[in-house]
């Protein structure tokens, strides 16, 4: 028995590289994807439920027109940039991320920013989780609820044993099925308001009981898919030509997530709840069932999705198989899930602060100082650790969660999200540029020319 346990456990880098997810090393042209599967992939990943989530939340304290529509828009687009720079990173070097910020914070400080993230987003798994019992029980309390979130946790773990194929599977009739939902929720929710008149007079009354500003709306958004924009290149580094690695942060967040954002505002508005289930269930049993099918579905790509990220991230930095790293984030996002999911507003607020900061030092370092020019021959002999990242990281997240929770006086126009990550990149690049000038080496210094796929 122990042996099958050390079996399991060990691993073996042979076998890992050639697997279709790859999480050691930079992936091969042949484990590049064709372009159908990867925008399939794209749009399953997109329409994640936190999309619903969020717009729950801005249609109780935004009007939706025009604010409600452009804080999302302005969100999604903000996601989107990052992302799509991202993105083209793990296009050019074929790293995901794990092994990407080793590059900018070293062998040994890569751990800070990829334990982070995957804290982060077993975090979101744990809400994912809770929807998923919350959607079969409609209520937190219940045995009931405890468990289908547990055989939700278990299912979301199994079916991510099997990596990206099985998140492609799960994708397709989610995106299908919830497409025709949400439209129907859509129509729903805006016949019962009495016309679109009499809906938008509604969110405005609505709003008005509990307003929130513009910028803690965007800044909603921002963190709604924060996690998801910067660790984009494990899905991106399976592209075979740059528009389509750019595609799939814009399906995400511009297509996909603006849909989800405004179909959970309707419903927050007018039916008092941004899951679906909710009020589709008052409608009957044919139609419940479709909509508790539906979110089902979501539920389940959105597992999928947000266990896959920690777990490659991880094998990638500690050296260990993804099967096991499976399990050990599987089961945590499982155990979390039974009682975070109450504090979602909470949760995306403080991603927003600190997740954007981590990216703008690899971002500086890629494009500008180093020129698009990593080379992947060099992972194995990189430095340690560059201090001048996690200060410029420790910086811009300073910024970022004193603007959000009041600790800083700054102006109120100011989007804490977006402040964080350019205060991070400001200071990096001033910290570079300093040592650069008194000939002191931080970070990666070989600009040789990686190999890439063509544009």
């Amino acid at each position: 028995m122990m042996d099958k346990i050390q079996a399991w456990w060990a691993l073996d880098e042979a076998a890992e590289s050639a697997s279709t997810d790859n999480p050691l090393t930079p992936v091969r042209p042949e484990q590049r994807q064709e372009t159908v599967p990867m925008l399939t992939l794209a749009f399953g990943w997109g329409f994640l439920i936190t999309g619903l989530l969020t717009g729950g939340q801005l249609g109780a304290g935004v009007s939706f027109w025009p604010d409600l529509v452009l804080a999302s828009f302005t969100g999604n687009l903000i996601n989107f940039t990052i992302g799509g720079l991202v993105a083209y990173i793990g296009f050019k070097t074929a790293c995901n991320s794990g092994l990407l910020y080793q590059f900018v914070y070293g062998r040994i400080g890569v751990f800070l920013p990829v334990i982070f993230l995957a804290l982060l987003t077993t975090g979101w798994q744990a809400i994912v989780v809770g929807a998923f019992g919350f959607a079969w029980a409609q209520d937190f309390d219940s045995p009931t609820f405890y468990a289908v979130a547990i055989f939700g946790g278990v299912l979301f773990t199994v079916t991510t044993y099997f990596g990206v194929k099985g998140i492609e599977k799960v994708s397709v009739p989610s995106v299908a099925i919830l497409v025709l939902v949400g439209l129907y929720a859509i129509y729903l929710n805006v016949d019962q308001a009495g016309g679109g008149s009499a809906f938008l007079a509604l969110s405005r009354e609505t709003s008005a009981a509990n307003p929130i500003s513009f910028v803690t709306a965007v800044n909603l958004v921002v963190g709604s898919w924060i996690v998801g924009a910067v660790v984009m290149a494990e899905y991106t580094r399976f592209a075979k030509k740059a528009w389509v690695a750019l595609a799939i942060p814009f399906i995400v967040m511009i297509i996909a997530q603006w849909f989800l954002q405004i179909v959970g505002a309707l419903g927050g508005v007018v039916s008092g709840s941004a899951d679906f289930t909710t009020y589709l269930l008052q409608q009957g049993m044919v139609i419940g069932g479709i909509g508790l099918i539906g979110m089902s579905l979501a539920l389940w790509t959105t597992g999928d999705a947000n266990l896959y990220l920690p777990v490659i991230q991880t094998s990638a930095v500690f050296k260990r198989p993804k099967r096991v790293m499976v399990v050990i984030w599987g089961a945590l996002g499982t155990i979390l899930g039974l009682g975070l999911y109450q504090y979602f507003l909470d949760w995306i607020n403080l991603l927003a602060a600190l997740v954007p900061p981590l990216i703008g030092p690899l971002v500086v370092d890629y494009y500008l100082v180093h020129k698009k020019q990593y080379n992947t021959d060099d992972l194995k002999r990189l430095h340690a650790w560059n201090w001048a990242a996690v200060l410029a990281y420790g910086v811009g997240a300073f910024f970022a969660y004193g603007v959000t929770y009041g600790v800083l006086d700054l102006p109120d126009i100011l989007i804490p999200s977006l402040l964080g990550l350019v205060v991070s990149m400001i200071v990096y690049a001033i910290l570079y540029s300093v040592a650069a000038a008194m000939n002191i080496r931080i970070g990666y210094a070989s600009i040789s020319s990686p190999t890439a796929p063509a544009e």
